[in-house]
């Protein structure tokens, strides 16, 4: 079983150095609304707070103003009012996760990234996870990007509804996927099929490369396929988001 470097539902104490903060009312209203959770402090507007509604007494909350929010953030970030200073969430295993889309009748499609790091690239992949019904997103530990308030921005509160697993080794990821009857897919420029041509298998798990480097090879090696968008000459290659969005549409609509 693929794991992350600790047991599950165990995370070790985290520092108020190295808490995320979120921002924006899209990360913070779902961070409220998930009961896995753990948000330390907020900060907010005193309109953007009453827009908000009850927030959990357990919770320390600042009024502050649009200036003292903006030192609480990088430079230009639209906090909308609100930021919240959280504990990242607890681990997931991949065996749980498989285990979830176990059913026969469970075409939920696995979304596996490759060593993608951006975490603006990670937080829309999740987002588009949730727009299409993916059972959840699999990512190496080491070479994928933490949470922060940027991915929690770009997943638009999605972060706290997809579930994310990070495993150590990819490819033992991917035999795993195997012998629970998902058929592996790798979306590069270089296949000899197009996406469409190579669906028609129940269980689908979507693999993704870094933009530019692609996928590895041995997490090439490690696919039942190699499959390309049909995407114009004119352009060598998508963003990992964008293609992440068409490829989840084309399983959706198989």
């Amino acid at each position: 079983m693929s794991k992350r470097g600790h047991k599950p539902g165990h995370r070790p104490g985290k520092s108020p150095a190295s808490r995320p903060r979120f921002w924006g009312r899209h990360p913070v209203t779902a961070a409220l609304a998930n009961p896995e959770r753990v948000i330390r402090k907020m900060w907010g507007t005193r309109e953007a707070l009453s827009a908000l509604g009850a927030v959990p007494p357990t919770i320390p909350v600042t009024i502050a103003d649009v200036a003292d929010l903006a030192r609480l953030v990088p430079g230009d970030a639209p906090h909308q009012g609100l930021v919240i200073e959280v504990d990242p969430l607890e681990d997931i295993w991949l065996g749980d996760l498989l285990a979830q889309g176990a059913g026969a009748d469970d075409r939920r499609p696995l979304v596996v990234l490759d060593q993608v790091t951006d975490p603006h690239n990670v937080g829309a992949v999740l987002r588009s996870a949730a727009a299409f019904g993916a059972l959840g997103i699999v990512t190496q530990d080491r070479h994928a990007p933490p949470e922060s308030g940027a991915l929690a921005r770009a997943a638009s509160g999605t972060l706290e509804t997809v579930p994310w697993v990070r495993v150590v080794n990819l490819a033992r990821a991917l035999e795993e996927m195997a012998e629970a009857t998902y058929w592996r897919i790798g979306l590069t420029g270089a296949g000899t099929a197009t996406l469409a041509e190579s669906l028609g298998a129940p269980k689908v798990a979507l693999v993704l490369g870094a933009e530019g480097e692609g996928m590895r090879a041995n997490t090439e090696a490690h696919c039942d396929a190699l499959a390309r968008l049909p995407i114009s000459d004119q352009v060598e290659s998508l963003n990992v988001s964008n293609a992440a969005a068409i490829a989840l549409y084309a399983v959706a609509t198989a």
